[in-house]
C-alpha cells in the first residue's frame, strides 16, 4: 500500500498567516528578554522542580503592562500565543489556553516555532504515537488511537522501523533526569496538539490536512484576467477622485463619532452578553423597546439613515411627523421598503396599493413629488418590479432628510425621548464567574433531535395516560360491524 505523504505534506507546508506569526515571534522574543521580559524561575510541580518556568498570571500581567490593555484582552492574546505553539502548558495539556493563576508554562524551543516552515511528517507523528502507546501500555486518547490505527495501516511496510525508533527514544528518555523528562514530554505533546489538533478543535495555524491550494502561490494569468484588469482600470480612471487629506479627514471624523458606540473600542454596557451570559444588554436594545438607552438615542443624531434604520427611532420620528401632519412621507418610504424586500408573489399587488394610497389623483394620503419623478414612476408601474418606486422613494427620503429631520432634532418629541432615555450601569463580573459561565455553556440542540424528543415525550404521555375501557369497546364493536361477513364453503361428502 502506498503512503500518501506527498499530498499530506503538501497541505502542511503552507503558512497563510506568516505575517501574524512573525509579529507573534517578536512578542515572544521580548517576553524572553532577561531584563524586561517575564521572569523565569524554577517552579515546584508536586515533587518535581521545573526549570525556567513561568506562571499564567505572570504572562497575563506582562502582556497587560506591555500593550496597555486590560486583563481579559491580555489573557486572550496569551491564549493565542499558546495556540500558535510559542508557549506550552506543563499541567493541562488538552486546553491550549492561558489560565490567570499559578498554572505553569514554558517557552517552546525556537526549533519548533511555526515560522521555521519545516514539514510535519506523518512518520514523526507515527513514532510519537508508538512511543506514547508503549509508555501508556496501549491506553491512548480516542482520536490518538484512531490516528495510530490509520498510520499503522498506511505504513505497514515500515512499521518495524517506527516501533524500533519509538523504543529507542523511550529508552533514552528514561535515562534523563525527571525534570528534563517531564519538560520534554510536555514540549512534544504540545507540539503535536498544535500541528495535529484533536477533532472538533479549530487549528490556530489556519491550515489543515486537506488543504490543496497554496494561498501564497501566484496563479497563472490568462487573457480573461488581463481583460478584467483593463476594464477595472478604465472604470477607476473614469471615477471621480477625492484628495487624500479630505478622505482621511472624513475617516477620522467618522471614527471619532462612532468610537463610543463600537463594542471593540469601548465598553458594552451594562455587560457583553456573549461573555457574561447576562441578557440585559439585549433587553435594553430590543427593536421596539419602550424606553431606549442614551447611546441609542445619540446614534439617531449622527445621520438620517441611522434614525430610519432603528425601528424605535422610526416610531419616534413617526410621532413627530403626525404632529406636523406629514406622516404620509414616512408611511410611503416604509411601503417602498416593504415592496423592495417582500415576497415576489405579492409584489404587483403591493405596488398598485402604494400607488392608490399615495400617488394617484385624489389619493387618501397623497404625497408631494415633482412631475418628472411622477412620470418615471407611472411609466414603470405598467410593468411593476421591486425597484419601480425607487425614484419616488429617493425624492421623499431627501425631502425628509433636508426638512423634517433637522426640525425633529430640535423638537420637544426628541428632547423628551432623550430626557427619558436610560444609561445602564456597568455589570462587574469576576474572572471566576466568567470561567464558571463558560463551563456551564453548552451548544444548542439540533432541530431534528428536538423534534425526536417531542415525539418521544408524546409517546410516553400517551402510554402513561389512563385507558377508557368504554371507548375501546365501542371502537371494537364498530370495527366488528364494519367488517364484511366471512364466506364458508360446504364440502359434499
Amino acid at each position: 500500500m502506498t503512503i500518501r505523504n506527498v499530498l499530506r505534506d503538501h497541505g502542511q507546508r503552507y503558512r497563510p498567516r506568516m505575517a501574524c506569526l512573525k509579529k507573534a515571534e517578536k512578542v515572544v522574543l521580548e517576553m524572553q528578554d532577561p531584563a524586561t521580559g517575564v521572569k523565569l524561575q524554577p517552579q515546584r510541580l508536586v515533587i518535581t522542580t521545573i526549570p525556567h518556568a513561568i506562571t499564567g498570571e505572570d504572562i497575563v500581567a506582562w502582556l497587560a503592562d506591555r500593550f496597555q490593555i486590560d486583563a481579559q484582552e491580555a489573557r486572550s492574546f496569551g491564549s493565542m500565543l499558546v495556540a500558535l505553539g510559542y508557549i506550552y502548558p506543563i499541567q493541562d495539556h488538552k486546553r491550549l489556553v492561558v489560565k490567570p493563576d499559578a498554572s505553569l508554562y514554558r517557552f517552546q524551543t525556537p526549533y519548533f516555532w511555526p515560522t521555521q516552515q519545516w514539514p510535519v511528517e506523518d512518520t514523526d507523528y507515527a513514532i510519537y504515537l508508538a512511543k506514547r502507546n508503549i509508555r501508556k501500555k496501549g491506553i491512548l486518547e480516542l482520536h490518538e488511537q484512531e490516528q495510530y490505527n490509520r498510520l499503522h495501516k498506511w505504513m505497514n511496510h515500515k512499521w518495524d522501523f517506527i516501533v524500533m525508533q519509538a523504543k529507542e527514544q523511550y529508552r533514552a528518555a528514561k535515562e534523563r533526569k525527571k525534570p528534563d523528562r517531564v519538560v520534554f514530554d510536555c514540549q512534544e505533546r504540545a507540539y503535536w496538539v498544535v500541528h495535529r489538533p484533536p477533532p472538533g478543535t479549530v487549528s490556530a495555524m489556519d491550515y489543515g490536512l486537506e488543504r490543496l491550494i497554496d494561498p501564497n502561490a501566484h496563479e497563472a494569468k490568462t487573457p480573461d484576467d488581463y481583460e478584467r484588469i483593463m476594464i477595472f482600470t478604465q472604470q477607476s480612471i473614469m471615477r471621480p477622485r477625492v484628495k487624500s487629506s479630505v478622505s482621511i479627514g472624513a475617516l477620522v471624523k467618522y471614527c471619532a463619532t462612532y468610537k463610543g458606540h463600537d463594542p471593540f473600542l469601548s465598553k458594552c454596557l451594562p455587560s457583553n452578553p456573549w461573555l457574561t451570559d447576562d441578557v440585559t444588554y439585549w433587553a435594553l436594545n430590543m427593536p421596539n423597546v419602550e424606553i431606549p438607552t442614551k447611546m441609542r438615542v445619540e446614534r439617531w443624531t449622527f445621520s438620517f439613515g441611522e434614525l430610519l434604520s432603528d425601528p424605535r427611532g422610526r416610531d419616534d420620528f413617526r410621532l413627530f411627523l403626525k404632529k406636523e401632519f406629514s406622516g404620509e412621507n414616512l408611511a410611503f418610504w416604509e411601503g417602498c421598503e416593504d415592496l423592495k424586500w417582500g415576497t415576489a408573489a405579492t409584489m404587483k399587488e403591493k405596488a398598485e396599493q402604494i400607488y392608490k394610497t399615495f400617488l394617484a389623483r385624489g389619493a387618501p394620503r397623497w404625497i408631494n413629488i415633482d412631475g418628472k419623478t411622477m412620470e418615471i414612476t407611472v411609466k414603470g408601474l405598467k410593468h411593476p418590479h421591486r425597484y419601480v418606486l425607487d425614484a419616488a422613494q429617493t425624492h421623499i427620503y431627501m425631502l425628509m432628510k433636508k426638512d423634517s429631520y433637522g426640525r425633529y432634532l430640535k423638537s420637544p418629541v426628541f428632547k423628551e425621548t432623550m430626557k427619558k432615555a436610560v444609561c445602564p450601569e456597568e455589570h462587574k463580573f469576576s474572572d471566576s464567574q466568567l470561567e464558571q459561565n463558560a463551563r456551564n455553556r453548552r451548544p444548542s440542540l439540533s432541530p431534528i433531535i428536538i423534534r425526536q424528543q417531542e415525539q418521544e415525550q408524546k409517546a410516553k404521555m400517551a402510554a402513561s395516560a389512563p385507558v377508557d375501557i368504554t371507548q375501546v369497546m365501542s371502537k371494537l364493536s364498530k370495527q366488528g360491524k364494519e367488517a364484511p361477513p366471512r364466506r364458508t364453503s360446504v364440502k359434499n361428502d
